[in-house]
């Protein structure tokens, strides 16, 4: 009987029996480290992959096959630059 409520009904201890604010607490640290997680993959994941010309290696021989595929380079030259990416 909280608060002399004979029925139970009242605000009695407060929210979960008085660890109510321990909860608030983590639920608010949670969200700011749920919030600075965003922010630092919005705006350092942007600028991780801004201005890089360097390709991973399946996609640079990707791009040589396609290349190789149009015509735009000879069987020589991509037997070299496919054996220098190999290398790598």
């Amino acid at each position: 009987m909280w608060y002399g409520h004979p029925g139970g009904w009242g605000w009695g201890y407060g929210m979960m029996g008085g660890f109510g604010w321990v909860f608030m607490l983590l639920l608010i640290v949670v969200v700011a480290a749920m919030v600075a997680g965003l922010l630092r993959e919005l705006f350092a994941g942007a600028g991780r992959h801004r201005g890089t010309t360097r390709a991973c290696g399946s996609s640079a021989l990707r791009i040589l096959d396609e290349r190789f595929a149009r015509g735009e380079i000879d069987a020589d030259e991509y037997q070299r630059r496919r054996a220098d990416l190999m290398s790598r």
